[in-house]
C-alpha cells in the first residue's frame, strides 16, 4: 500500500450531505452528550481522599486511578476514535456509550484497588465516545454554520470538564464515591437514549483496515501543515489553560487561606467563558477562523498580566473567565480549520488534534507544578504567558507564510 493510499483512503459511495437534517435540537442533545461523557475522566480526582478511607493501606495504588482514567482516555482516543472514518458514527457512538456504563458499573462495585484503577482505565477509553460526537457534528453541519455548531457542542464538552469536579465532589461527600459511577451510567444511559432517538446514521467514509487506518494517522500528520500547526498551537493554549487548574487550588489556600471546595466553585467562574464558543464559532463562520485563533490567544495572554498584576480574588475570577473565554474561542477555530482539510479523514484528524491537545495540557501541568516549587505563583504566570506567547507566535508565523 503506498502513502497515497493511506494518507487519502478510498472513497466509497456515501449517503447525501445530511446537513439539513441537523439544527438546534440535536446539536444541543450531542453538547449534552460530549459533556457527560467527558465528565467521566475527571469524577476520581476530588474523590481520592474519599476512595483512600474506603481502601485502607491501599493510597498508593488508588493514587493510579486518576492516571489510570487518563491513560486510558489516551488509548481510546488512539485507538477507538478512528473507526469513526470506517465504520457507521451512530453505531459506534451507541456501543461506545453501552461500554461506558458497564466500565462505570465496573468502577462502582469494584471490590478493591486494583479492580478501581482497571475500571477506571476502561472508563478513560470508552469517555473517548466524546471525540467521536464533535467529528460527527462537524459532518452533519452546513459548511457556513460549521463553527457555530462545533462551538455549541464544544460548549457542552468543556462544561463536562469544569462541572463534572465540582459534581464528583458534592456526590462523594454526601453520598460516598460509588454513587457517584452509580449516577455517572445513569446519566451514560440517559444521553445514550437521546443519542439513538435523534442522530441519523451515515455511511463510511473509507473501506481501508484497521492497521491501515492507524497508519494513516503518521501520514496525515506529515501531510498536512495546516494540521501540525492547529495541533501544536492548541497544545501550547491548552497546556497554558491546564496549568491554571492544576495550581489553583494551591494558590487559594496558599495566598487567601480558602479550601479546596471554594477552588472547585471556580470551575463554574470557568464556564461563563465557555459560552463564548458558540459566538467565536460564528465569527469563525463569518470571518474566517485564523482571526479568532489570534483574539483567543491575546486574550489568554491578557488573562495571565491579570493574575499576576490584580493580587485580589475578583483578579482571579476576571482572570479565569478570560483564560477559559480565550482557549475555548481558540479551540473551536483551530477545529474549524482542520474538518475542512479531509472530510474522509475527520475522525483521525481530530484523534491527532485533541491528543496533542492533551499532551500539551500534560505538559502545561508538569510545568507549572515545577514552576510552583521554584518560585511560587509569578512563575506559574510567567510560564502560563510564556506558552501563549509560542501559540502566538506560531499563529502569526503561519498567517505570514500563508500570505507570502
Amino acid at each position: 500500500m503506498d502513502n497515497a493510499s493511506c494518507g487519502r483512503p478510498r472513497l466509497v459511495a456515501s449517503s447525501p450531505h445530511p446537513s439539513s437534517s441537523i439544527g438546534f435540537g440535536m446539536t444541543l442533545v450531542m453538547a449534552i452528550a460530549c459533556g457527560v461523557a467527558a465528565a467521566n475522566i475527571y469524577y476520581n480526582q476530588p474523590m481520592l481522599g474519599i476512595m483512600e478511607a474506603a481502601f485502607p493501606g491501599q493510597i498508593a495504588v488508588i493514587g493510579l486511578v486518576p492516571t489510570a482514567t487518563q491513560l486510558g482516555f489516551a488509548a481510546g482516543l488512539l485507538l477507538l476514535v478512528p473507526l469513526g472514518d470506517r465504520f457507521d458514527r451512530r453505531r459506534l457512538i451507541l456501543i461506545q456509550l453501552a461500554a461506558l456504563t458497564l466500565s462505570l458499573a465496573a468502577a462502582a462495585l469494584a471490590p478493591d484497588a486494583w479492580s478501581l484503577v482497571i475500571a477506571s482505565a476502561l472508563v478513560g477509553v470508552t469517555s473517548s465516545v466524546a471525540q467521536q460526537i464533535v467529528p460527527f457534528a462537524a459532518e452533519l453541519a452546513e459548511p457556513s454554520r460549521r463553527g457555530a455548531t462545533i462551538g455549541t457542542v464544544m460548549s457542552g464538552l468543556l462544561c463536562g470538564i469544569l462541572f463534572g469536579r465540582a459534581l464528583a465532589g458534592a456526590v462523594g461527600d454526601h453520598y460516598g464515591w460509588r454513587a457517584m459511577f452509580w449516577l455517572g451510567l445513569l446519566l451514560a444511559v440517559a444521553v445514550g437514549l437521546l443519542l439513538a432517538a435523534v442522530l441519523p446514521g451515515s455511511r463510511p467514509k473509507t473501506q481501508e483496515s484497521y492497521g491501515a487506518l492507524l497508519k494513516s494517522l503518521a501520514i496525515l500528520w506529515r501531510e498536512e501543515p495546516k494540521l501540525r500547526r492547529a495541533t501544536i498551537i492548541q497544545g501550547c493554549l491548552f497546556g497554558s489553560f491546564s496549568a491554571l487548574w492544576t495550581i489553583l487550588a494551591l494558590q487559594l489556600d496558599a495566598r487567601y487561606h480558602l479550601s479546596a471546595e471554594i477552588a472547585g466553585l471556580f470551575g463554574i467562574v470557568g464556564a461563563v467563558g465557555v459560552l463564548f464558543a458558540p459566538i467565536a464559532g460564528k465569527i469563525a463562520d463569518r470571518r474566517g477562523p485564523h482571526a479568532v485563533i489570534g483574539l483567543g490567544s491575546i486574550i489568554m495572554l491578557t488573562s495571565w498580566v491579570v493574575f499576576e498584576v490584580w493580587g485580589m480574588i475578583a483578579g482571579l475570577i476576571v482572570g479565569v473567565i478570560l483564560l477559559d473565554f480565550g482557549e475555548q474561542g481558540a479551540l473551536v477555530s483551530n477545529q474549524h480549520v482542520i474538518y475542512a482539510l479531509r472530510p474522509e479523514a475527520r475522525n483521525r484528524l481530530n484523534t491527532i488534534f485533541m491528543g496533542g491537545m492533551f499532551v500539551g495540557g500534560a505538559v502545561g501541568s508538569a510545568g507549572a507544578s515545577l514552576a510552583w516549587e521554584f518560585a511560587g505563583w509569578t512563575a506559574v504566570c510567567t510560564f502560563g504567558a510564556a506558552l501563549v506567547a509560542i501559540a502566538l507566535g506560531l499563529h502569526a508565523c503561519g498567517r505570514v507564510a500563508g500570505k507570502r
